[in-house]
């Protein structure tokens, strides 16, 4: 099989081809930086993690972008309200780029605590002004943009004129002009300037008491939300990359804008050959917001207990979590949900433990096979290499994860077969052994990117410890006690016998 992944602006699975075999420019949008990163923050780039590590795994070369958001999110679509990240530098009374420093901090570590590898380029917003204010300028050469009052506006219904045979704007989204205007009319107040409801920003001028804010030909301002993609996708990635995503929220406004104003300047392409959304984290049903007040913020998740939570559940736990489900399907929290996915994250962690033993029994004893029989359909060795083979054929429909995960269960259940009947280990021979056992790494540590963790409290180790060597101490089984002080040492722990009774200390030989 080859990789296909559901294509949102075509609405169909379609054969992935890469625009410049072998490399391949993958853009995700990222977050705002002006508060922590909740649960719901967390599934895109998850997905687009496992997207690009098993595009790696193929053989393409990636280029993976993931932008930062720092300047130009208003709190309305409708280009209204404050910036958000002015909003919550002014409620810390700190600057604007202190609040984006911390929480892209903060991001980083979540996300490099979820498994997620670091995007080849991870741009912010701010620093590529120039970039957007060039676009708007082609945009308006173009005919598709017009300024008033300092301001810069995309035109649609203009837009709309010129692409009728191409695709209109909401053809990403699947919305019509009508539906379009319905859903803008409650947001007219203040949108004046504005020829069309349907218009959105490409520049808007800074009030006076707007902290954030560059020169450009039109004002002192600061560039529209959408723009910002569009530019540093079109600086990285060219003007036709393979794969651009989000979050299924971004797909309009925020997506549908992206399109028009990469056909709107020079480029004259959708910006991506592949749409690719994820769907909602929901909470009882509803999907998590800050806005609703039903959301979970990561850093708590990874403590607990918080919110819906009565738990706290490890970072791999809470990636588990997330790759049960398919991407495009909505997942709905809860500590049942998140008790059954530690559960099943630990089965495939003892599932390593147990091929490195396997591993090591098999070198030891040299079992091999017949390998005429090895290619015979009813053979041991075959049908673990079936087995061993349907987690790749799963991720490449659609990057089904949960069936990908379902198969390697499937192989871990052999494996632990196995394991109890060394007579049939033997029939399946090392060579298959090891294949078998070699996908098995892969798929769960290089493409899934689920890796051990240690899930055992080390102070509560060194108590227990020190409990069981006052009692030998107590006993006067004084090789118990040498035993014991011998083993800690060897881990960098001596032990003290004080008055107060007996403590632990860092070794500083």
């Amino acid at each position: 099989m080859s990789l296909s992944l559901y294509n949102t602006l075509t609405r169909k699975k379609e054969e992935f081809q890469p625009v410049h075999a072998p490399q391949v420019g993958v853009y995700l949008c990222g977050p705002t930086v002006y508060s922590e990163a909740h649960l719901g923050n967390a599934r895109g780039p998850v997905v687009f993690d496992v997207l690009t590590r098993y595009l790696r795994h193929l053989q393409y070369q990636v280029r993976y972008v993931r932008n930062i958001t720092d300047v130009g999110h208003l709190e309305s679509d409708a280009d209204t309200g404050e910036d958000k990240m002015e909003k919550a530098a002014r409620a810390a009374r700190i600057e604007p780029m202190q609040v984006a420093q911390h929480f892209t901090n903060r991001y980083r570590q979540h996300m490099l605590g979820l498994g997620c590898l670091p995007p080849d380029i991870e741009p912010q917003a701010s620093g590529h002004i120039i970039e957007q204010i060039q676009m708007i300028e082609e945009i308006i050469n173009n005919g598709l943009g017009y300024e008033v009052n300092g301001s810069v506006y995309f035109d649609v219904p203009k837009y709309n004129e010129q692409h009728d045979k191409d695709g209109r704007y909401g053809k990403l989204s699947n919305r019509s002009i009508e539906d379009q205007l319905a859903g803008t009319r409650a947001n007219l107040e203040g949108q004046s300037e504005k020829r069309s409801p349907l218009d959105f920003a490409l520049w808007k001028k800074a009030s006076p008491e707007h902290i954030m804010r560059w020169p450009s030909p039109w004002s002192e301002g600061f560039p529209g939300w959408h723009l910002e993609c569009s530019a540093m996708s079109r600086k990285y990635l060219g003007e036709l990359s393979d794969i651009h995503g989000g979050g299924l929220d971004l797909m309009f406004p925020h997506h549908e804008c992206e399109i028009a104003q990469s056909q709107g300047s020079h480029s004259h392409t959708d910006e991506a050959r592949f749409w690719v959304h994820n769907n909602m984290i929901t909470v009882n049903g509803t999907k998590m917001s800050k806005s609703l007040g039903n959301f979970v913020l990561l850093g708590d998740m990874f403590k607990g207990p918080t919110g819906p939570l009565a738990f706290g559940y490890s970072p791999m736990v809470v990636r588990f979590f997330l790759l049960q489900a398919h991407y495009r399907s909505p997942v709905d929290v809860s500590d049942d949900a998140l008790q059954a996915a530690r559960k099943g994250y630990r089965k495939l962690m003892n599932g390593l433990r147990l091929l490195d033993k396997l591993s090591g029994e098999m070198v030891s004893s040299e079992l091999v096979s017949d390998e005429a029989n090895d290619k015979l359909a009813n053979s041991p060795a075959h049908q673990l290499t079936t087995l061993a083979a349907k987690p790749a054929d799963f991720l490449d429909d659609d990057l089904n994860t949960p069936r990908a995960m379902a198969a390697l269960f499937d192989l871990l259940k052999r494996f632990n077969t196995l394991a109890a009947n060394p007579a049939a280990l033997a029939e399946v021979g090392a060579e298959a052994f090891a294949q078998a056992a070699a996908t098995y790494r892969t798929m769960v540590q290089d493409v899934l990117g689920l890796s051990d963790e240690p899930r055992a409290n080390v102070e509560q180790l060194l108590e227990l410890t020190l409990g069981f060597y006052s009692e030998a101490k107590a006993d006067k089984a004084y090789d118990k006690v040498d035993v014991i002080r011998a083993a800690l040492k060897n881990q960098g722990i001596v032990i003290k016998d004080t008055k107060a009774g007996v403590e632990w200390a860092y070794s500083e030989e």
